[in-house]
Parts: structure tokens; sequence; C-alpha cells
């Protein structure tokens, strides 16, 4: 399942891999709201089982538009600008004799070479969580159904805020290096730092609704604001950064935390349940404003 926005011959290169490594699989696409001409490039093809059209642009509510019409006893989340290598099948399957949730490293093509990443493991509070690579997972459906999906209120980090969940539910996340994605990255690519209030506001939700008040949320929110706040502070010493624009993204660094951390409280009461996802995906009838379904 391939959500997509805006990245016609990216995920076109997507498709061409997984039609050579993974031919028998159902390939469910969600897009949009897409102005590149992604839907006809899809519909000209023969190897998407389903297209999706959605009006939204958060990834959560596309990836649970796409969770809703797969039939697999297995659902794989594949991000659109990702190539699967041709080891990444038998690794997926290599995980699913250990554990319900398999994942494994996005390869990164850069000028210099390639970087790659490892397995992440937290402990918070009295629980484990093993993180799980967002743009390149599968789960058994069963997996699926007990998470309700993803918490669509999530603008970004939905994959972490699973992976608490996924803990909590006592589910174990596999990694499996050969089950591999690459992502090619142009020469002139430009990095993005993204809305810091969105950041913290999605990290103090998501603690707060899955620990409650406690010193597990406080202390992860601060602790990555203070490090943030550290590292912008020798930026505007060294006068890579000006100090207005360290004081305005520190307010909305603190506005967005609190923001989060009291709607997160709000959910966790809505949703008692150790699925934690009161915005998930029977929480609306249908995200769908269009679907074509070959199958």
């Amino acid at each position: 399942m391939v959500p997509t926005l805006n990245g016609r011959d990216r995920l076109a290169a997507g498709l061409d891999a997984l039609s050579a490594h993974v031919p028998n699989a159902e390939v469910v696409v969600v897009n949009g709201p897409s102005t590149d001409g992604t839907t006809g490039m899809i519909r000209d093809r023969d190897d998407v089982d389903v297209l999706v059209e959605v009006s939204t642009r958060t990834e959560n509510v596309a990836r649970n538009a796409g969770l809703e019409v797969a039939t697999g006893d297995v659902v794989a989340l594949l991000r659109y600008d990702l190539v699967v290598e041709p080891s990444w099948l038998a690794g997926l399957e290599d995980g699913l004799t250990e554990a319900s949730v398999v994942t494994g490293p996005t390869h990164r093509t850069l000028d210099g070479g390639m970087t790659t990443e490892e397995s992440e493991r937290r402990r918070i509070g009295s629980r484990e969580v093993t993180y799980f690579n967002g743009g390149n997972a599968a789960f058994r459906r069963p997996v699926v159904d007990a998470l309700d999906g993803f918490d669509e209120y999530l603008e970004t980090g939905g994959d972490r805020d699973a992976a608490h969940r996924l803990a909590a539910l006592d589910y174990e996340v596999a990694w499996r290096p050969d089950m591999c994605v690459r992502q090619e990255y142009s020469a002139d690519g430009g990095v993005t730092t993204g809305d810091r209030g969105a950041e913290f506001r999605a990290l103090a939700y998501r603690l707060v609704k899955n620990y409650g008040v406690q010193p597990a949320a406080a202390t992860g929110t601060a602790r990555r604001a203070l490090r943030d706040a550290i590292a912008a502070g020798r930026d505007v010493l060294r006068g890579d950064l000006p100090p207005t624009e360290w004081f305005a993204s520190g307010r909305a660094v603190v506005t967005g935390a609190a923001r989060g951390a009291a709607d997160g409280l709000v959910a966790r009461v809505k949703d008692r349940s150790p699925a934690r996802n009161p915005h998930g995906i029977s929480d609306r009838a249908d995200r769908a404003v269009a679907r074509y379904d070959w199958r």
C-alpha cells in the first residue's frame, strides 16, 4: 500500500520495482490530492489493483484509506519515493516468522556513497518500544485491526505513535536488513526544517496520549526541546541563525507542545482501550473521494 502526493515519476519507479520483485502482490495506491498527473499515470498501468483518491494531504488519512481496501493477510506500507531491493520480499517473509510486524532500512544514495539505518529501540517508562520505518513496514492483518490503523490527528509522527501502541499491545517488531528499500537523492536536493510547532505538538500529543501525565511524557518532550534549543543557540553564536528566528522557533515549540499535551489528554480519555486511537479507521465512514478497483 503506497500513499503518494505529487510524486508521479518517483512513484512510477517504485511501482516498476514492485512489479519486478513482488509480482504477486496486491498493490494499492492512495493518491491525493496530486496535481502532477499521478492519476492518469496509474490508470495507464496494469500492475496497480486499486487506486484510492483522497482530498486531504495528511499521511495517516491516506494510510488508513489504503488499509480499508487492502485485502491481504499481510499489509506492507511503502513510501512513494522508495524502491524495493531484490531481497525485500525474502526479508519480509523471514521477519514474519519471528514477529507480526517487520521493518527494514532505507538505503539513501548520496554523492559520497550510501547511508542506511539501524533498528531503534527505546525504553519509555516501563514500556520497551521498538520503532519501525514508516516508509517500509509490514503488518499481519490482526495487528492492523488491533491498532485501528493510524491516528489521523497526527500530521507527522504517525509511525512513532503506532510503535508506542504496538508495545502496549505486546506486539513484537522484527528488524530485517534484507527487507531494504532504496531512495535516490539528486545532487541539488535541498533540506527542509519543517514546522517546529507541529513537530512538538505531535510529540507531546503521542506521549501524553500513550502514557498520560507522567514523567515519561514530560521528560521526553523537555529533553527533545532542550537539545534542539542548545543546537540552535550554537547556530546563533556562530552567526548562522538570527536571534529573532531562535526566539520565534522556541515560542512555536512551547505553544505546539502545550496544545499537543492538552489534545493528547483528551484523546487518552476518549479512548481508554489499549489501542489508544480515537481518530482511527473506525472513527469515520469513508476517506475516499474516488476509488478505482481493478481486482
